[in-house]
């Protein structure tokens, strides 16, 4: 029996070798992509023809080798040697790769693991995610370690544990906040993620691991917030505040807690996000001086906010978000029954959502997007995060979807992708590696062969549906390679393979997606 699970193992990574192979290669000696046209993550219009010439995992050369309609004269372009391999980019578009602030890996209850949510991730250009407080520490950090030596097909993972996660008491004492933040740090850890806590225990952690020179992330649930909200995280020194629960709190001027129905229950979630719609009306208006003051200390103590609105968006449109067109080929079965009403799976607070609660929301996104695009106009720094896994929002997918509601808020489309791509390396103090596309940094980028900043969706595993010359529906878009860290990943090959996950999956359990309540 022994020997027959060795062979199985040495199979399994022999099939696992070979798929690696075939939709991952590098990183190379030198690699030249060529006549491509650049956006970088700067802000800068798109430049190009341009020739990138990357050797093994750090780009050497970023250059300009002629004009747009005119014959490139090659004895002007960098030289592939012996062994390199090059790219014919002509026609096609070239940023920096995408970092996901907000990225779970997965979750038990949805039944999906790392490989699906990691393939998933670099089809859409995702090759930095910051990982906050998934499902164990150490299980996260092995990742970590895996991909960084490529021994997984993975994007970079920057860890953050919850706050007290693995404890074997409850904290409640600043000193014990203090000891855990430091063995935190000690098993390896890059930063923290809180929902909240007493004042003195927030403060002394906050303070601990800002010491350590680690980051911090704070979804300030609404048990804490009423004592602690945004403005009190910041002046801590949190590093970003997730979603936006705190800043509407913060924002009070005739209340200290919002306005809570006699019948409220926060283990309700049909009750906890039904009265979060109604939150941010309850806010200073717009532009009023108490509106003025919070962002100004923000943006005084250089904030920064990850507002994932793509994760709430089934609240203001339910219907939607449940019909996305990537569910059925991409959607494991375990995690559209997650999805599904319920009174226990987190996020799925179906229980009668309705008309007058979509309303609200809608209502609430207008303020909220507001506040996050005039935060971005005084030059805060404003991350793009996804949330994947609730919610009916897919790993990947989400995350374009994200930089298509910043696009909504009013960035443009060059905003979005400086909010994808360079901001994000900043907060995380790693713009001097990765954000955009300049010699010395290491080589993590995204080709496709249409150009987003004139319509985004063409981001999308799915690609984008246009009418053609011929006036034919074709489909155009879906990222054509993802680069990271050196190695070329074929993204629609990666998007096949989750196809293939979920197709097993289906025919495992003669499973079919229909919609809840109808035969």
């Amino acid at each position: 029996m022994k020997q027959f699970k060795s062979l199985s193992i040495i199979a399994l990574i022999f099939v696992f070798s070979n798929v690696s192979a075939q939709l991952s290669e590098g990183p190379f000696e030198q690699l030249i992509i060529r006549g491509v046209t650049l956006i970088n993550g700067n802000g800068a219009p798109p430049i190009g023809p341009v020739d990138v010439v990357v050797e093994k995992n750090i780009i050497k050369e970023v250059s300009v080798v002629g004009y747009p309609g005119v014959e490139i004269d090659p004895k002007k372009r960098p030289e592939l040697r012996n062994g390199g391999k090059e790219i014919d980019a002509n026609g096609m578009y070239l940023l920096p790769g995408f970092i996901d602030m907000h990225g779970h890996i997965g979750g038990v209850a949805q039944g999906a693991d790392w490989d699906y949510v990691f393939n998933l991730w670099l089809a859409h250009g995702i090759t930095t995610a910051r990982e906050p407080s998934g499902r164990d520490r150490d299980w996260a950090l092995d990742l970590k370690k895996r991909s960084e030596k490529n021994e997984i097909i993975a994007p970079r993972i920057i860890q953050y544990t919850g706050f007290g996660q693995g404890s074997k008491y409850e904290i409640s004492t600043p000193e014990q906040a203090r000891q855990w933040v430091r063995e935190n740090a000690k098993a390896g850890s890059d930063g923290i993620k809180f929902f909240g806590a007493a004042p003195e225990i927030m403060e002394a952690a906050l303070d601990e691991n800002n010491k350590l020179g680690l980051g911090s992330a704070c979804h300030h649930a609404q048990m804490s917030v009423a004592r602690w909200n945004v403005l009190h995280s910041a002046r801590a020194g949190l590093t970003t505040m997730e979603h936006w629960y705190g800043l509407p709190e913060a924002l009070f001027d005739d209340k200290t807690v919002q306005d809570y129905p006699a019948n409220f229950n926060y283990q309700n979630e049909q009750h906890r996000f039904g009265e979060a719609g109604r939150l941010w009306v309850q806010a200073a208006k717009p532009y009023s001086d108490h509106w003025n003051r919070v962002m100004e200390e923000l943006l005084a103590l250089n904030f920064t906010l990850v507002p994932t609105f793509n994760i709430y968006e089934a609240s203001r449109d339910l219907h939607r978000a449940r019909r996305a067109e990537w569910h059925e080929d991409y959607t494991l079965p375990s995690l559209w029954r997650f999805y599904q009403p319920s009174k226990i799976s987190h996020g799925s607070y179906w229980h009668f959502w309705g008309t007058e609660e979509e309303v609200a929301w809608r209502e609430n996104y207008k303020l909220w997007m507001t506040f996050v695009n005039e935060y971005k106009n005084r030059g805060g720094k404003v991350n793009t995060g996804s949330d994947s896994g609730f919610i009916f929002q897919l790993y990947g997918f989400a995350y374009i979807r994200e930089m298509e509601l910043l696009r909504e808020a009013g960035f443009h489309p060059l905003e979005v992708i400086r909010a994808a791509t360079l901001s994000g390396a900043e907060t995380l103090k790693m713009d001097d590696k990765i954000g955009t596309i300049e010699v010395g940094k290491i080589a993590d980028m995204v080709l496709i062969d249409s150009n987003p900043l004139e319509n985004l969706k063409v981001l999308y595993g799915t690609g984008a549906i246009k009418l053609n010359e011929n006036n034919e529906v074709v489909r155009v878009g879906g990222v054509k390679y993802t680069i990271s860290n050196g190695v070329i990943y074929d993204a629609k090959g990666l998007l096949n393979e989750v196809k293939m996950m979920v197709d097993r999956a289906k025919k495992e359990e003669g499973f079919e997606i229909k919609q809840p309540g109808v035969n």
